[in-house]
């Protein structure tokens, strides 16, 4: 008997697919340094530099270069840690040259504050123990710091907001007049404000003339 396909997961395969396609090679540790492992060493270059938000291929080796160093563990670059390094990079997805280097930054930092946090753990006295937390410390308060530096960074391209139309409810207060807010600072237009605070009193005024002018003709 014919059965009809499933298309959810034909749809879940070709996206696995792409996927993969797309996805951003590993590097080999050698002994003379590295290398990045892929079929076409030309699209390997082009994926690790999407990957790591850089334009060219020198500043590709340059931060994997530094991302090598830091993954260092005892004698030599670990290549797990490496790899875990490069994962974390490709998930924040730095988008340009300042962010590459801000993101290789804050993985590193959290590698150095995992490694001090094993070393706390495994401190055999008092000494060992004060060091590794006062590292650990001084590593747990950069790193969120880091992470405030990129979102303030990644904020700078985000366009103001012109609000032209405001409803006020009663007991409230308006600014009337064109607003532009970016980065929490508001910037209105001054004379159209008082404009607005005066017309009250003006249209009072106009009010008690008309009922002078009223009561003038109505007398004999």
């Amino acid at each position: 008997m014919n059965t009809a396909p499933d298309l959810t997961v034909a749809t879940a395969i070709a996206a696995t697919d792409q996927t993969n396609a797309a996805a951003a090679p590993r590097i080999k540790l050698q002994s003379h340094g590295f290398s990045i492992d892929h079929p076409d060493p030309e699209l390997g270059d082009r994926l690790m530099a999407a990957t790591l938000g850089v334009a060219d291929r020198e500043a590709m080796h340059g931060i994997i270069r530094q991302l090598v160093k830091a993954s260092v563990s005892g004698e030599g670059p670990d290549e797990v840690t490496l790899s875990f390094m490069l994962s974390m990079v490709k998930s924040i997805r730095p988008r340009d040259a300042v962010e590459a280097m801000l993101v290789a930054q804050m993985v590193s930092v959290h590698v150095m504050a995992m490694r001090c946090a094993h070393h706390l753990a495994d401190a055999d006295d008092l000494a060992q123990h004060d060091s590794a937390a006062r590292a650990l410390g001084r590593l747990a308060r950069t790193f969120p710091a880091q992470i405030e530096a990129l979102n303030r960074y990644r904020s700078q391209g985000e366009p103001a907001i012109t609000v032209q139309n405001v409803s006020v409810t009663d007991g409230g207060k308006a600014i009337v007049g064109n607003v532009t807010q970016h980065a929490r600072v508001i910037v209105s237009d001054k004379k159209a404000a008082s404009a607005a605070r005066n017309a009250p009193k003006a249209a009072s005024a106009r009010r008690r003339r008309e009922a002078a002018d009223a009561r003038r003709e109505a007398q004999p």
